[in-house]
């Protein structure tokens, strides 16, 4: 038990003390020896406030103590053989199927037009598609309300489409996994709406209602508290004023999301992503959020429920009762979870997640999404050695830089147009040869950037809305329109680039959400007629990674820790080894070593240099593959 009086080694040496400490220090741009030097961490822990710039209260401490005395276990850390599995060996692709492909002519993706490209998928070289929620839906958070979890949203077709969807991908032996949206639903789902009108039946405790609201705030900005005349309680909401949260607490409810679960296990489905699933579980009593926490985070309350008491349990239950029979992939999206709670979710033994996805790595320290600044791949660097040497082999790593929720990478890190593709594909080499499990974009494999949006009427994300709204408050419109442009969740979300006609090929009509003319030179048709293209070099680099099964499960060594701008690793087993190279930089970069193998894929197609300086450098943002003797 600790208390007060522990001392910060003692709280860094929990699981949940050293993911919060490494996310604050994260927040505040501290580095981590302000807490793990042997000075300070004899330290008390009452002294943390003070230690951290006073940038906490007192209260800080006693919310940190209830949080780290809810878990004490830490996961074993052996050197066994990693299991294989499927999902270890697979690369993933997630399509967002309102902007994939329209087949009906109304400017929305649908399932159809997702059937017509199934096979530039499989030849892609893709093993398993992640599919984001395609349910019956009011659409206020583009699907991830959901009303009916045995319907299919008329904007993408019917139950009849899935159907072919589901037998299409297995014929061409890739698998399926779907969204699985059950922190919350629909306030127009029938489980809400009994619960607000029959309030005495068994729907009546399936959400959380209380008689007046705590001080939490909505990730979708506001209160998370709607006022409910039928029942004059409030109706706790962590995202959309529509997207109403479930109360996992009982047991009824948890038995209706397992049968839900398995019918759509019984249909065929190879397994499914989990939105938000670590929010499943609310602290007792639903207490106020610490103020300084709420004022470091930017959402109140986060701390109650972003690793609940319950979660283990709820999803020990999940796997036991659901997806072991069916033998089912779970991957979880887990916000705020660091390694180490990961590792508690995902170590195979416990039987909790296959694997989970951890976001630390997708803003440097002291910047958020809506931030604008140049991300640093030095830091991509740290964050990848950290997991690949002390994730352990009993947790899978997710590899992933892109999703619905985050916008282009690439713009993020550099826009000048000259290294689009090749750092397009640098990030490629490094997301598809350390060991995990890669999740492609929809795009990504086209390097499709952000889109220049023009005026707030063509942001259709709810989330930038309501931000949107809420800076205006406080500053001229067009502040608050960049600001909310830096992140908006819609740059992910235009769509797809399929060739150089009207609307990228995408529809025949205009499309539901704007897109500008970068289609116009980069598309799908222009790069498959190009052997250099970023297209063809993710074919070959997916080809590549079946081709050598080291990096499916063979040691990472990491060379070159300390040296800025250069990132190089080996892959090892005891039949083959490779050697990555990588230039994070601008600049030309002197190389450390070079080595002795043969080249087998670089993301440079021109020698540029002479040979002897080519032996010598790496050029801005190269990146090779060398199998070397192992």
């Amino acid at each position: 038990m600790l208390t007060k009086k522990s001392r910060i080694k003692d709280v860094y040496a929990n699981p949940i003390g050293r993911d919060i400490i490494n996310r604050m220090l994260l927040q505040m741009n501290i580095n981590r020896k302000a807490v793990t030097n042997p000075i300070v961490g004899n330290l008390k822990i009452m002294v943390l406030p003070k230690l951290l710039k006073n940038q906490l209260d007192e209260g800080f401490v006693d919310t940190l103590l209830t949080l780290l005395n809810t878990e004490d276990e830490t996961v074993r850390s052996t050197d066994e053989i990693i299991p294989r599995e499927w999902w270890k060996e697979a690369v993933f692709y997630q399509i967002y199927p309102r902007s994939f492909k329209d087949s009906n002519g109304d400017g929305i993706g649908d399932l159809q037009g997702i059937i017509s490209k199934l096979d530039y998928i499989k030849e892609l070289g893709i093993d398993a598609i992640w599919l984001s929620p395609i349910y019956d839906s009011p659409n206020d958070d583009n699907g991830y309300d959901i009303r009916d979890y045995h319907k299919i949203m008329s904007d993408f077709g019917t139950m009849e489409d899935f159907d072919k969807l589901l037998t299409e991908i297995h014929n061409r032996g890739m698998r399926l996994i779907m969204d699985l949206v059950v922190n919350h639903t629909s306030d127009e789902h029938k489980w809400y709406q009994q619960a607000i009108h029959e309030p005495d039946s068994k729907y009546g405790d399936y959400y959380i209602f209380k008689p007046q609201p705590n001080n939490w705030t909505s990730f979708f900005s506001g209160s998370a508290w709607n006022y409910v005349e039928e029942r004059n309680q409030y109706a706790l909401h962590l995202f959309s004023k529509k997207q109403m949260d479930l109360n996992w607490e009982n047991e009824a409810l948890r038995h209706e999301i397992h049968d839900m679960v398995k019918w759509w296990l019984e249909k065929g489905v190879d397994g499914f992503r989990l939105d938000v699933i670590n929010y499943i579980s609310k602290r007792k009593g639903l207490p106020d959020g610490n103020k300084s926490i709420g004022k470091l985070m930017g959402y109140y309350g986060v701390e109650h429920y972003f690793y609940g008491p319950s979660l283990h349990d709820y999803l020990h239950e999940l796997k036991e009762k659901v997806f072991m029979p069916y033998n089912a992939f779970s991957v979880g999206e887990t916000p705020g979870a660091g390694m180490e709670m990961s590792k508690l979710l995902t170590a195979d033994y416990r039987k909790e997640l296959d694997m989970v996805f951890s976001f630390d790595h997708l803003e440097t320290p002291g910047h958020t999404r809506y931030d604008d600044y140049q991300y640093d791949l030095n830091y991509l660097k740290s964050c990848m050695v950290n997991w690949m040497e002390n994730y352990g082999n009993h947790c899978q790593p997710s590899l992933f830089y892109e999703n619905h929720d985050n916008p282009r990478m690439i713009s993020k890190i550099n826009a000048n147009q000259k290294y689009r593709y090749v750092l397009g594909k640098l990030l490629a080499v490094i997301q598809l040869t350390l060991r995990g499990t890669p999740f492609i974009y929809q795009g990504q494999e086209l390097g499709m950037i952000n889109q220049c949006f023009k005026t707030i009427s063509e942001i259709r994300d709810v989330e930038s809305l309501n931000l949107y709204d809420e800076l205006c408050n406080t500053m001229k419109e067009e502040e608050a329109f960049s600001k909310i442009l830096t992140g908006s969740r819609d740059h992910a979300r235009t769509p797809m680039q399929w060739s150089g006609e009207q609307y990228a090929g995408f529809s025949t009509v205009k499309p539901w959400i704007m897109m500008d003319e970068d289609y116009k030179s980069c598309n799908a048709k222009l790069q498959l007629q190009d052997e250099n293209s970023i297209l063809r070099f993710f074919q070959k680099l997916i080809a590549l990674r079946k081709e050598y099964k080291v990096i499916y499960y063979g040691n990472v060594i990491v060379s070159n820790k300390k040296v800025k701008d250069l990132f190089t690793y080996y892959r090892k087993d005891e039949n083959e080894a490779l050697y990555i190279e990588i230039n994070l930089s601008t600049t030309n970069k002197k190389r450390t070593k070079h080595p002795k193998g043969r080249l087998l894929l670089s993301n440079y197609t021109e020698d540029i240099l002479s040979s002897k300086d080519r032996l010598s450098f790496l050029r801005p943002y190269e990146a090779n593959i060398w199998a070397i003797y192992p």
